[in-house]
Order: structure tokens, then sequence, then C-alpha cells
């Protein structure tokens, strides 16, 4: 049976597929020439945005304007131009899609400063494949200036706000009628997964990706798969432990849909639960105890936060959260290291109290 991180590609790679029906013939040589350097998933977002960037160029280019992508030629990309390139980013800032439901209906799509930088890597990453393939004479796309991104406050909970969060998975406090008739059956995992992402701030796909063989209690260390598909040990203390054991009694004996099902957080179908019905239990619980907008990255950083605080270690921190740029981790904590190297400066006397 293939694992779910081979199920979960093979499913990418048929959605990669249909959408690259939608774009350049040309454009073959180029998912094919990035499958070595690329996930699947990195390629299907590189679609999904420069689907976009042709029909901007059908819509809106003054000589290019009426190309249908399937007629789209690489001597067409020659006259793109840096000003073209700009003037999408600007067009992304709000422009009209078909529905996909129902095609005479038009739906307003809107782009901040990161969704119109992840297209722009898009676009540049295709300009400057062909230009190093010699297909191009110029990258105008490497000209192009990335937008400015500001740094929003990170969303985390406080120390009584975890506290209150775990009471009510394990009260079912704060549920309505409808969801307490699933509580006392799903109690018992809901609290394990919570208390997995709280304490060991693993991404919701690498939670929902853990198999039984995945988990050493005994030791307790739990095997994960990062962004990218490397593999990854990760350790958890004795809160999370008593969590995942008192489920392992639960899931031995779960009827589950395919015998073979390797899944360790199983859905009410006996099926690997998803990384959507995470996100809701998560936002079901968190809506009880405080009036943030809490989903399991917001349990990420939570544990990034508390890891940080007592540590002081922001290479600890960028390692067990699978950072592959340790700037990345200080970019997110710059709020916690600025107010740190505040109080270090009251430590320093320059004379006797």
């Amino acid at each position: 049976m293939p694992t779910y991180q081979e199920q979960q590609n093979e499913q990418i790679l048929r959605q990669l597929q249909q959408v690259r029906k939608d774009l350049p013939p040309f454009l073959s040589e180029f998912f094919t020439g990035t499958a070595q350097t690329a996930s699947p998933k990195t390629r299907l977002g590189y679609a999904y945005d420069l689907r976009i960037f042709f029909s901007y160029l059908r819509e809106e280019h003054p000589t290019l304007g009426g190309i249908a992508a399937k007629d789209f030629t690489i001597e067409d990309l020659q006259k793109v131009t840096v000003s073209d390139i700009e003037e999408f980013l600007e067009y992304l800032t709000f422009y009209l899609r078909h529905d996909a439901q129902d095609p005479a209906e038009e739906v307003k799509r809107k782009n901040g400063e990161k969704g119109k930088s992840r297209k722009l890597a898009a676009v540049r990453r295709m300009f400057r494949y062909f230009y190093k393939k010699g297909k191009l004479s110029a990258d105008p796309a490497a000209l192009v200036d990335t937008p400015k991104l500001h740094e929003k406050q990170i969303v985390r909970l406080e120390i009584n706000e975890v506290a209150d969060l775990l009471d009510a998975v394990e009260s079912g406090e704060h549920l309505s009628k409808h969801q307490k008739a699933f509580h006392q059956k799903n109690e018992r995992r809901d609290m394990a997964i919570i208390s997995l992402l709280l304490g060991t701030g693993m991404r919701v796909s690498e939670c929902v990706g853990i198999d039984l063989t995945d988990l050493d209690l005994k030791n307790r260390q739990v095997k994960v798969t990062r962004k990218g598909g490397n593999e990854s040990v990760l350790y958890f203390g004795e809160e999370v432990h008593d969590a995942l054991a008192d489920y392992w009694e639960v899931r031995e004996n779960a009827i589950t849909k395919d015998a073979e099902e390797k899944a360790f957080f199983l859905s009410g179908q006996g099926r690997r639960i998803s990384t959507r019905a995470v996100q809701n239990l998560v936002k079901k619980y968190a809506g009880g105890v405080t009036v943030k907008h809490i989903t399991p990255h917001k349990l990420r950083s939570t544990y990034g936060t508390n890891l940080y605080n007592e540590t002081g270690d922001i290479y600890l921190v960028a390692e067990t959260l699978g950072h592959a740029d340790v700037n990345t981790t200080r970019k997110h904590y710059a709020e916690i290291q600025q107010r740190r190297r505040q109080d270090a400066s009251k430590i320093i006397k320059l004379r006797k109290d």
C-alpha cells in the first residue's frame, strides 16, 4: 500500500496534469525540467500562478492580447517586458474570474503582498529557466522588484489560553448541541491531536500524515515527513505522551474503511483524517475560549514562542519547526528577540546601586 506522502504526490500530479491543459504547450519542458528541484506541490503552485499570468497577457497585453494559451509560443514570451510584469502585479490587486461552478458568473479575486510575491516567484522561475536554456535572450522578471512584505504580529495562545483550550477539549464545554453529540466519541482523538500540535509545533500536514509505525511512545518520539519530503524525528513531553497513549487504545480497536489503513489519526469514517477536519476541530474548540482566530498554524506559533522564551535559542526553534532557513525563524520571532534585548539592557549597571 502506498505511503500517505506517495498518495498525496500522486493526487497532486493528477491535478498538475489537468491545470497544464490550460497553459502554453512549451511549458511542458519547464515542468519536466523542474521536477528534480521542486516538489509536486510547488510545481502545482507554479501552474496555478502561471495560468493567471497567461490569462493576464491574453486579456491586457497591448500586442499579445487575444492569444489563447494553447497558441502562445516561446517567441511570444520574448515580447514580455519588465513593465509588463510590473503591470501584472498591479493587475493582481483586483481582477475578475469566471466561477468554476457557474462559468456565467464572475468572481472577484484579490491579492495582497504575499499573493503577489508568490505569483512573481513563479513567473521569475519560468523566465529564469528558459533564459538559462538559451530559449530567451533576456530575463525581464529578474529586474522586477519583489513587493515589500509587511510582517504581521504573530497570533498565538497565552499560557492560560492553552490550558483553557485543553480543558474545553476534555469537557466539551462551549460546544453546540450538535457538536456535543460527537464529542464523547472523538474527545480522546481530538485531545491527542491538539496536544501533539501544541507540544511539538508540527504542521497540520505532518500531523495527519503520521502512521502507526511512525509513533514511538516508549521513547516519546514521532517521525514526520517535512515539506519537501524530508523525514524528521520530533520529541514530546509527558502530557503529550499521555494524550497519545490514551488515544492509542481507541485506535487499536477502531474499525477502518481499509483493513490495511496505516494512519494513526482516523476520521469518523475510518479513514485517515484530513487537514480540513483538523482545522475545523481546532476552530471548534478554540472558538469557545478566545476571540483570537486560532488555526493549527497558530498552535505551531504558540509552540515556537514558548520554546524560544524557554531556551532563547533561535537555531533550536528553527530546527524543531523545520525551517530551512533560520532567517525565516528570526523574522517571525523578531518581536520576542527585541524584548529580550531590551530586558538584557537592564542587567548592565554603570554604577553600583
